[in-house]
């Protein structure tokens, strides 16, 4: 037996050898590795691109606030983002979402609905938003392969930010918001959901 067929015979007998040099096995309907990184491109984009309408709408109402400078800082930071994934899904050839005019709307409706409820509830918007990213970014973490290095190196960065977004929020007494729980809930479903469309539409 020649040393190469030696070798797959080997990893043919160890199971998860494989997976742990950064193979996946694929079953029907799984998403092929371009198109699983061009539902990330996308779907990160719209989040960024709604974050970045959340805060327009949080500023036109606060933004003489007391917490004017954090929502500003929050959003040059989102912006960075997005510019960034603008960058890349131009590079690898990527659509974006077909509900950003949608989300262009909902995205400042929702935040500057929350900051006319007052700061505390702009701010529990912020921590219910940025508690959804970072879960969604730990997903996709999980499931980028081995070969997407760089851009699992940005979402590992841009992940810190959201974190450091919520924790902003909790400073700014977002718990202290009223209804804080059913707010927080609520907003959570939302962005959920509109993961899961603009990964699809």
């Amino acid at each position: 037996m020649s040393a190469n067929k030696a070798s797959q015979a080997k990893a043919a007998s160890e199971p998860g050898r494989g997976r742990a040099q950064g193979l996946r096995t694929r079953h029907p309907g799984d998403l092929s590795p371009e198109e699983t990184v061009a539902r990330v491109l996308r779907v990160d984009h719209a989040g960024e691109y709604g974050a970045r309408r959340i805060y327009e709408g949080q500023m036109a109402v606060l933004g003489r606030g007391a917490a004017a400078g954090s929502i500003a800082r929050m959003y040059d930071e989102e912006l960075r983002h997005l510019d960034h994934f603008e960058k890349l899904m131009v590079a690898r050839r990527v659509r974006p979402t077909a509900l950003q005019p949608f989300w262009h709307v909902a995205g400042f409706a929702l935040g500057a609905a929350t900051a006319l409820l007052g700061e505390r509830a702009a701010m529990a918007c912020t921590v219910a938003v940025e508690e959804v990213i970072d879960e969604h970014y730990g997903g996709q973490l999980e499931i980028l392969g081995e070969d997407e290095a760089e851009l699992k190196a940005t979402l590992e960065e841009f992940r810190a930010d959201e974190r450091e977004h919520r924790a902003t929020g909790l400073k700014h007494g977002a718990e202290a918001a009223p209804a804080y729980e059913v707010l927080r809930a609520t907003i959570k479903s939302g962005s959920r959901l509109a993961i899961w469309l603009s990964e699809r539409i």
